[in-house]
């Protein structure tokens, strides 16, 4: 490793130093290793180094806040991504965005999803105020539901990002957990990933999103059938289970015995299951006797 942090290169004898001279599973062991050290010196020093999207705590917590919803609100956020998935199997539903004309049975719908943290909530609501006030905000029921519902201005923006990181640091100097006070603040228009005839992979963009910055999740299905709107809340509950137990299985890690389930994660861990033959069929959820681990 470099001064700058930078991994310049490995020492191990098992498999050669250049990427392209290894086989998969020689690369898919590397990138294990350098998922687990981002993970270690998070849990270890607290530093922001997994990606939020491949960050099981983040991705529990929208799970979780997602069983918090009201149905009302459950409905306003992912119901049309149930009403697209709906559509493929009731000819009656219209679909809400259309499916690309190049796509074929590989298409997945994907929306990003966005949590916050009512600082009234926590315990350092007191404290909370008086960072508010310093950066010219208020913290008022009424407000921080405008601020929520609200399209913010660049200023408005940098102040709420300016005030939520200094939150975030006197939460760490406090030692005071946040996790009560998060809730789901928004969640994307719906957008596709999809192969062509080719097998070339094509991403669109969502046409709306509520906020500029990394999502805490990404859900990405294919269009299952979702019945009703509490057995595809039920869904989307397990669908986050395994991408959590995606994390830890892709840095090697045994998952949690709470994610050692069966089914579709992210895209990505979907297709090293199925292309490497180090892993069992993690995505199948009709794979016998495989989380045994």
């Amino acid at each position: 490793m470099r001064f700058d942090g930078e991994i310049d290169g490995h020492e191990c004898d098992a498999y050669h130093d250049k990427a392209a001279k290894r086989t998969p599973e020689e690369n898919e062991y590397s990138e294990q290793a350098r998922k687990f050290a981002r993970y270690y010196v998070y849990l270890e020093r607290g530093y922001d180094t997994v990606p939020p999207v491949d960050h099981p705590e983040r991705i529990d917590a929208v799970r979780l806040a997602l069983q918090e919803l009201s149905d009302d609100e459950f409905e306003a956020l992912f119901g049309d991504l149930h009403q697209q998935m709906q559509s493929y199997h009731d000819t009656t539903t219209d679909r809400v965005i259309p499916e690309p004309a190049a796509a074929t049975e590989d298409i997945l719908y994907r929306q990003r999803v966005y949590l916050g943290v009512n600082p009234l909530d926590t315990d350092l609501a007191q404290q909370a105020e008086g960072l508010a006030h310093a950066h010219g905000l208020d913290l008022s029921e009424d407000s921080l539901l405008e601020t929520i519902v609200d399209e913010l201005t660049g200023d408005q923006r940098d102040d709420w990002e300016a005030f939520g990181e200094d939150l975030a640091d006197l939460a760490d100097d406090e030692d005071v957990s946040l996790d009560d006070s998060v809730y789901i603040d928004g969640a994307s228009s719906l957008y596709a990933t999809y192969l062509d005839e080719s097998g070339v992979q094509h991403d669109t963009e969502p046409d709306q999103d509520p906020h500029d910055r990394e999502p805490d999740t990404l859900i990405e299905l294919p269009p299952i059938d979702p019945h009703s709107l509490d057995q595809f809340r039920a869904y989307l509950d397990h669908h986050l289970k395994c991408q959590i137990r995606d994390c830890f299985i892709r840095m090697g890690v045994h998952p949690p015995e709470e994610f050692r389930v069966l089914g579709n994660g992210r895209l990505e861990s979907v297709a090293a299951y199925k292309l490497l033959e180090m892993y069992p069929d993690y995505h199948d959820p009709d794979a016998d006797d495989i989380l045994t681990i």
